[in-house]
């Protein structure tokens, strides 16, 4: 009897828990953005202090790993709402200045070039 019960309930556990997966594709398109960003040379604000791309990758790579543990992401653009667009202990917007460009909000950056990405 115990059986019976337990064989629905961990179809149900398994199925929830693959729900809220990251799709191959969703995660290939923001490697290649972190990759991107990683590589840009660009500045990185976050909270009024300027970094460099390298250590922007390391801290949304972060922010990702974190969303991906608690499946609290299922694509890219919700990967770019979720963590790279705003600080989620401030909400202040992320910035991203390539070279002596205006800066921009990154979420119009990783928008760009994940346009970018899906055309090639």
């Amino acid at each position: 009897m115990k059986l019976r019960f337990a064989i629905p309930l961990l179809v149900l556990a398994m199925s929830s828990s693959m729900a809220a997966e990251l799709p191959a594709g969703s995660r290939a398109e923001i490697d290649a953005l972190l990759n991107r960003l990683g590589s840009s040379g660009c500045q990185f604000n976050r909270n009024g202090s300027w970094y460099s791309s390298a250590e922007a990758k390391a801290h949304l790579t972060s922010k990702l790993n974190y969303l991906i543990d608690k499946k609290k992401v299922e694509g890219t653009e919700q990967f770019i709402a979720l963590a790279a667009s705003t600080s989620s202990m401030t909400g202040k917007d992320y910035l991203v200045r390539c070279g002596t460009a205006q800066p921009m909000p990154s979420s119009a950056w990783l928008k760009t070039e994940l346009q970018s990405i899906r055309t090639k």
